[in-house]
């Protein structure tokens, strides 16, 4: 879960993610009939291919495109596939905005290395690489990195260009709750591919004035109005949005080093607006949670999280308000939209790794 730094990995910025302790489990064991055979329990549904096919398999649209991807990308990394059964179950709710799809893309990884080694950096690459060229959704690399380099009781501070990593200790005395609207729009997938297309055409209209500029990354808030009158104003709310959200990140990091939790508390207010009102990746369902939220006694700040058009909402808190918070959030959303909101605990958690049963 990204406590703060919203769609700015695929502009090469800074993003702050948790990993969970929500996870997906891929069980794996050898066959002999030359089959990479996988079963999902979640979906109740198998799938199986001829492992010589793999290196030219083609997407067919559904979960088990996660799986083959990461065949696929393995053995383009010069690893052997072999033939073997996989059984996978997973906590993490799917369509959440809780990256789901990382974790089985990072599990199926490790479960078809066996004993071979990958350096974790390399694995969250080849995990990013199988969704973006095989299933083809053009994500950052946040929720693969975070599901590998997760740390307990800390926040991973990522640059998404250098793709150096920092870890931020967060206050022991506030609690973090996602809750998960229910509902994820069909927008979402062709809305989030017209953003990162929106950060492509303002780099190009900004490269024009100053051509050292990489990525949006390079753009700070101070010099926005400088480029005013290159780029439809649609496309500098967006740029808008990325160079404040990278600069809240840093001032998020720097409060929460000094425990001022109302300073963190307002930067992710301050990201929900942002994200409502120059991304436009925000829904009725995630405004309601975060204005509810902020009217819970306790509560320092609450945003959404994740790609937007449903998903999840976070919400940080002092630890003696959990209780009325999930009380209070439950019913009146469920008034509101006739929905029981799925509320998650957000206890950072270490990274994948190998389960002995």
């Amino acid at each position: 879960m990204n406590l703060i730094g919203e769609h700015t990995d695929y502009n090469l910025g800074f993003v702050m993610p948790v990993a969970l302790d929500l996870a997906c489990f891929t069980a794996v064991a050898p066959n002999a009939d030359g089959r990479l055979r996988v079963f999902s329990t979640n979906m109740e549904q198998e799938r199986e291919w001829p492992v010589e096919e793999l290196a030219g398999a083609q997407p067919a649209r559904d979960w088990s495109d996660y799986v083959r991807g990461v065949a696929r990308e393995l053995i383009r990394a010069g690893f052997e596939v072999p033939p073997c059964n996989l059984a996978i179950f997973s906590t993490v709710p799917v369509g959440s905005g809780l990256s789901s799809s990382a974790a089985i893309e990072v599990s199926v990884a490790l479960a078809l290395l066996g004993d071979e080694k990958m350096a974790p950096l390399e694995l969250a690459k080849l995990c990013r690489r199988a969704e973006n060229e095989f299933v083809g959704m053009p994500c950052g690399i946040m929720d693969q990195y975070i599901s590998v380099f997760g740390r307990e009781n800390a926040a991973i501070k990522i640059d998404c260009r250098s793709l150096e990593n920092e870890v931020v200790p967060l206050p022991a005395d506030v609690e973090s709750l996602a809750v998960n609207s229910m509902v994820k729009h069909e927008l979402g997938s062709s809305a989030y591919r017209q953003r990162v297309e929106e950060g492509k055409m303002a780099v190009a209209a900004i490269r024009k004035r100053r051509p050292e500029v990489g990525s949006l990354r390079d753009v700070i808030s101070a010099e926005l109005i400088a480029y005013e009158d290159a780029m439809p104003p649609v496309v500098m709310r967006r740029v808008r949005h990325v160079a404040s959200e990278n600069e809240r990140v840093e001032a998020f990091i720097q409060a929460s080093r000094r425990g001022d939790k109302d300073a963190m508390g307002a930067l992710l207010i301050a990201s929900h607006r942002s994200l409502q009102q120059d991304y436009e990746v925000s829904c009725e369902e995630l405004d309601f949670l975060v204005d509810t939220a902020l009217s819970i006694p306790g509560v320092y700040g609450a945003r959404m999280t994740g790609g937007g058009f449903g998903g999840c909402t976070v919400s940080m808190m002092r630890s003696e308000a959990v209780t009325e918070f999930q009380s209070a959030i439950r019913e009146r959303y469920r008034s509101r939209f006739r929905l029981d909101p799925q509320i998650i605990p957000c206890r950072p958690s270490s990274g994948a790794g190998e389960v002995a049963l």
